[in-house]
This record gives C-alpha cells, sequence and structure tokens, in this order.
C-alpha cells in the first residue's frame, strides 16, 4: 500500500475532498489499486468505494472514523 489509511478525523478533515469525491466516484469493482502517483486523498475514496464494494474488509478503526465524521457533521449544523 502506497499510502496509510485514513484513521482520525483530523487526517480526514486535512484530505482534498474532491479528490477522495473523484476516486470514489471513478472506483468500479475489480480495479488496481491507485499508485504512488495519486494523493492519499485519492486513495482513500478508492479505499471507501472498495470498501462500500464489498472488494475489501471494513476494519474497526474505519466504522470509528466514519462515527466520528458523522458526528462533526451533525453537530456543525445550526
Amino acid at each position: 500500500m502506497s499510502h496509510k489509511p485514513v484513521t482520525t478525523l483530523d487526517e480526514l478533515l486535512a484530505l482534498d475532498s474532491k479528490k477522495s469525491w473523484e476516486a470514489y466516484l471513478n472506483t468500479e469493482k475489480g480495479d488496481p489499486e491507485p499508485g504512488d502517483n495519486h494523493s492519499r486523498a485519492y486513495h482513500h475514496g478508492w479505499r471507501v468505494k472498495m470498501m462500500d464494494l464489498g472488494e475489501i474488509p471494513i476494519p474497526p478503526e474505519h466504522r470509528e472514523l466514519t462515527r466520528q465524521h458523522v458526528k462533526h457533521v451533525r453537530e456543525a449544523k445550526p
């Protein structure tokens, strides 16, 4: 793996969300892991899509990150 998985809310919030969405939207079943020519944000989007597709397992750290992100978004709304 060329990029360390994102495991904290601070790491997630520091990513370029456009690149993450770009990877998520362009990833399909069976796509290979992005190489070093892609950013950590792009890699994160690919990883999330692969988890959603059932191609790779969802680790407990990612489930916790998802929980933290949902909480963060809910608390940010007026």
